[in-house]
Formats: C-alpha cells, structure tokens, sequence
C-alpha cells in the first residue's frame, strides 16, 4: 500500500522555530561578545571609562557562558518556551547590571535589550511577551531612578519612558508577526507535503501503468523507464541506458518523428522473445527536447479486443441459447414420453435413448454458454491457498460421493497466499477434478486426483494430477478451444470456461505433459498484483 507523507503541521513550525531560537542564541553571543569588549578591549577607551569594570568584566563572562548553555539547552528542550523566558530573565538580568557597571552606555544596553524582547516574543504568547516587555522597562526604570537617587544619571525621564514603550510596541507586533509566520511556515510545508505525495503517486502510477513509457533525452538516452517498459525491453534494456543499443528501431524512428513529426505505425518487436508493440512518441513540454516514447503491448491491445469480442459474442450465444432451450425440451419430453409406449420396437428405444443423451448433452452446452455469458468480474480476495484446497476437497466430497475414487491434496509449505476470486477457483478445481474422475483413470480402475500445492518460478500454483491414461499429442494443443471434445458426452466447454476464469483472475491454466497421467497447473497471481490489478481497473 502506498504510504504518503504526512507531517504533522506543529511539528514542521517547531522545527522552524528552533532554527529562529538558534540564530537569537548566536545574537545573544554576539551581545556577550560586545559586553566583553566593552571591558577588556579598548572599546572602552571610547565610550570612557567603566565604573566598576570588575562587575562589567563578570558580567560580560557570566553572560557568554549563560549564552552557550542556552543554545545547547534550546536545541535539545522538548519544550521552547522554558529556554526562551529563562533567555529574556538573563538578558534582563545582564541588561541591568551592566548600565550598572556602565552608566554611560545605559541607552546603547537598553536598545540592545529591545531587539531581545522582540525576539523572545515571537516565541511566547501575547500575555508572556508583554509581561516580559514590562518587566525590562521596570528594571531599566528602576535602575534609572537608582542612578539619578546617587546623582550619576543625566538622561531625561521622556527616555526611559520611551524605551518602555516601545518594548511593549515592540512585543505585541512581534507576537502578531511571529504568529502569522508560523502559520504560513506550516501551510507551506503542508503544501510542500501534499505536492511531494502527488508527484509520487503520479510516479507510481507510471510505474504501474501497462504501457511502455519512456523518457529519452536528445542524446538518446533513457532518463525514465517504467516497469512495463523494461519488461518489453527485455534483456535488452539490463544496464543499458542507451535507446539505440537497447531498440536500435525504436531509437531510428523516435529520430525520424523528431525530423519530421512523421511516425511509423507498424507494430515492432524490441527482442526476439518480446510480443510485439506499438510505439507512440509526444514531447514533454513544447520547447523540452525531452520525448516521452509509449509502448503498447499489441498483445495486450489484442486481448481487450478479443475480451470485447467474446463479451458479445456472449450476449448474442445467451440469446441463442435460450431460443435453443424450449424446443430442446420440447424434444426430450416427447422421446420421454415415446419410450412410455409399449408399442416401440427395441431398435427404436435405442434410437430414442441416443435422442435423449444428445438432448442432455445440447442442455449441458445451453447451461455452459449461460453460465459463459453470465459470468461477474473477477473479485480478487487475499487467500491462502492451501487452506482454500482443503475447504473445496471438504465441499467437493460432500457433493459428489467419490466412491473408490481418491482426491487428496499435497504441498511444500504449510502457509502460501496468493490473490484471487475464491469462487472462481472453486469453480475451476471443479471442472479440473470431474474431469480427472470422467477421464483420468485407467480402464477398470478407480480414479487417484491430487492437488498439489506449490510455486512455479515464484508464481502460486496448483496441479490438478490424475493417473490415468493421458491426453495424446493431437488433442494436447486444442484442449482449451470452446466444443471440443473427446467424449460423445461433453460439451467441449469446461477447459475452455476454467481458463477464461483463471485468465479473468490475472492467472492461467495450462496442461502440462508428465509420464503416467496428466496435469493442469492453474497459476495465481501473486500479493504483489494486488496494486497492478487495482492501478488496470482504475
């Protein structure tokens, strides 16, 4: 099952916000930085000299090491808002004590803090960024009437004030802010998510398409090459990249449509044991010298038409076949009711006993043919297959006393699955195994039927094995044609309706020639079809 990527949105915004906590934690190292030369560098020689530069000179160490740890701590925390108040509470704390050790760069540490609260409130909610707002426009009033009580401050009250509020503007515009680019940070990143699962279900389904798709590019190579185009390929294409070693005359007529937008119809065969196909060539986009080159399998072309062909012919039998059924009923009533004659010679009952046993068999053909035109779509179910034998051995025994006649069941491994109608397998077993019991025993002798379990090359199979005397080489290759027969009394419809069936299945049903009796392997398509046998219905 295809499985799409689906990011919960919080967590692309929080990944987004942790990346905006980084570079605030690289501007709080830079604010260090700058507070460390203030003290130790000769920055201080411009702004004149600090008052307590013991004080400054702790500070500014204390605070580049509280900015390291914050980082570290922002980048692992489950939670952001925890390092991001416990930020804002050292900025502020930093922010105090240096106007403290040097009053007269309080404005610059107090525009520098302005920039700390912004950021910390695209992280916090609105009531958490504006208490923080006030909070740092308390404690740089506060230590503005500390410095004005000990005469050492000279600045106006208008000011501190006006720090105050654009701490609190500030705040609230960056929260809105903060806000909106979450949202849009997260609808991106959605889109980003619904665009990438779109582009891979569109690759799956190319992949999984029936037709051959190429992509080729003006030097002739191939760039893309779905599943059904590598098939038809065949071993060709194995580690090939280049169309004119891998179909030199697919490669010689994609260059002559691009000469002259001329292209051959004519159906080509791309390997010696490849069906033949059917090439289409488009351009990717208009001014792209990219070409997409489609393969139709003419094999496949011909199975629908001939799918379409029987599916009329079927309609049209089913009304024959009921126009057939009244007069055939009238005919073996009337033989019925002139064997009740006691006037009848004896040559003539065995004329009516022939009329009646060649009615049985025409009503066995009408009933055939219905059945044929009647027939529902295939609906796939996961079975498994060994279990589904036994049932159907339980059900067939129930149905039809075997007498001296055996039907067991062998196989290679307890548990294989395998995707199919459960019906119509019970149905094909049930023409198999009756036509094992009818023909498959040596004269005088019961009948031994097998169903055998196994894999063919990979493939789920069963084998319907019987003991008897084997179907000769003339008959073997017109087995599955519809009305033919060996027997006077079969209608020469149960092969040819169990390989429909199994063909209807995304299987097949084949006899297999072994000494001392016969064997019919019904193949089963595979778990794997299941998305290729939903992608054809679609």
């Amino acid at each position: 099952m295809l499985t799409l990527r689906r990011r919960p949105e919080h967590l692309d915004a929080e990944g987004g916000l942790r990346r905006e906590l980084y570079f605030f934690g690289l501007y709080r190292v830079l604010e260090a930085s700058l507070l460390a030369l203030l003290a130790f560098g000769p920055a201080a020689v411009l702004v004149g000299p600090v008052q307590y530069p013991v004080l400054v000179a702790a500070t500014a160490m204390g605070y580049l090491a509280a900015a390291a740890v914050l980082m570290i701590w922002g980048r692992d925390s489950n939670s952001l808002r925890t390092p991001v108040i416990a930020g804002l509470l050292v900025d502020i704390v930093v922010a105090a004590l240096a106007t403290h050790g040097a009053p007269q760069v309080a404005s610059g540490i107090a525009l520098m803090l302005l920039f700390n609260v912004g950021a910390a409130a695209l992280f916090l909610p609105l009531r958490l960024a504006l208490a923080a707002a006030a909070l740092a426009f308390v404690v740089i009033l506060g230590q503005y009437l500390w410095s004005v009580a000990a005469g050492g401050d000279q600045r106006p009250l208008a000011e501190i004030f006006m720090f105050g509020t654009s701490y609190l503007a500030l705040a609230t515009l960056m929260n809105q802010l903060g806000g909106r680019m979450q949202a849009s940070e997260a609808l991106a990143t959605q889109r980003g998510v619904e665009v990438a699962n779109l582009a891979e279900v569109n690759e799956l389904i190319i992949r999984r398409m029936r037709t051959g798709v190429l992509l080729v590019d003006a030097d002739g190579h191939i760039r893309l090459a779905n599943e059904a185009a590598q098939a038809l390929l065949g071993d060709a294409g194995d580690g090939r990249r280049v169309l004119a070693l891998c179909a030199p005359e697919l490669a010689r007529r994609l260059q002559q449509w691009r000469s002259d937008g001329a292209s051959d119809n004519t159906p080509l065969r791309l390997g010696s044991e490849q069906d033949e196909v059917l090439p289409r060539f488009a351009r990717l986009l208009a001014n792209s010298e990219l070409s997409l080159v489609f393969l139709d399998d003419t094999s496949l072309l011909s199975r629908r038409a001939e799918t379409i062909t029987l599916a009329a012919l079927g309609r049209f039998s089913a009304s024959l076949a009921h126009e057939i059924r009244n007069p055939l009923a009238a005919i073996s009533y009337a033989a019925q009711l002139l064997e009740e004659s006691n006037d009848i010679s004896l040559a003539d009952r065995r004329m009516l006993q022939i009329v009646r046993q060649q009615c049985v068999r025409m009503n066995g053909i009408v009933e055939s043919v219905l059945g044929l035109a009647r027939r529902e779509r295939a609906n796939p179910e996961h079975i498994e297959v060994v279990g589904l034998a036994r049932r159907f051995i339980d059900e067939y025994v129930s149905a039809h006393p075997l007498d001296d006649d055996s039907l067991q069941i062998s196989h290679q491994t307890p548990t294989q699955t395998a995707l199919v109608d459960p019906r119509h397998l019970q149905q094909i077993l049930t023409v198999l195994v009756s036509n094992a019991r009818s023909y498959g025993r040596l004269p005088g002798q019961p009948a031994r039927i097998t169903l055998r379990v196994h894999h063919d090359d990979g493939i789920p199979s069963i084998d319907v094995l019987d003991r008897g005397p084997g179907i000769p080489d003339g008959a073997a290759d017109r087995l599955f044609r519809p009305f033919y027969t060996t027997s006077e009394h079969g209608t020469g419809l149960g092969l040819y309706i169990a390989r429909d069936l199994a063909k209807a299945n995304e299987g097949d049903l084949d006899y297999i020639r072994t000494p001392g009796g016969s064997c019919f392997r019904i193949k089963l398509p595979g778990s794997r079809a299941l998305l290729g046998q939903s992608m054809a219905r679609g």
